[in-house]
């Protein structure tokens, strides 16, 4: 039997975007966003796909033009997420491309390192004052269709939320 090829981001029956998880038949749409809470790029996966896979697709799409003359930023000046992206090879790559970043300790994971005495490490550094990660998705969630997510197919949904997304850039 054949193997079906399918775009990345295009998962589920048909390449609708779906996928079994624990609240269902649902999708996940993976986002960064400027601090000012305006997407920067944007991934559909099924729901059944974990974030920590998609954060580096997600960094890599992000372009950011220069005002004057050279190549667009690719890099943020800092990255604020949430717990799902709180894992060692992660924070190693953040480390690893020198950006600043806020992301809070999963429980277990805090459990773990205190079992481990002093050789646990210290704790991550946590700046509640930064972390703003879920007004980008609940502003992208403002527009009805993104919210309920009609569109059958995954890249038509991704057009609806880059819609979403392109509005929410000229309204600020």
């Amino acid at each position: 039997m054949a193997e079906s090829r399918r775009p990345p981001g295009e998962g589920g029956a048909g390449g609708e975007g779906l996928g079994r998880s624990r609240g269902g038949f649902t999708t996940k749409l993976h986002l960064s966003a400027d601090g000012r809470c305006r997407p920067l790029s944007l991934i559909v996966t099924p729901g059944q796909r974990a974030d920590c896979t998609e954060f580096k697709p997600v960094l890599e799409k992000i372009r950011v033009p220069r005002p004057g003359p050279g190549r667009p930023r690719k890099k943020p000046d800092s990255l604020a997420a949430d717990k799902a992206y709180s894992n060692g090879p992660i924070r190693e790559y953040l480390r690893r491309r020198g950006i600043p970043h806020t992301i809070p300790e999963k429980t277990d994971s805090q459990a773990a390192r205190l079992r481990k005495g002093s050789r646990g490490g210290r704790p991550p550094r946590f700046d509640e004052d930064r972390y703003t990660v879920e007004w980008a998705i609940n502003r992208l969630k403002q527009s009805r269709a993104v919210a309920t997510r009609y569109d059958k197919r995954s890249y038509v949904y991704l057009g609806t939320a880059t819609a979403a997304a392109l509005t929410i850039w000229l309204r600020t």
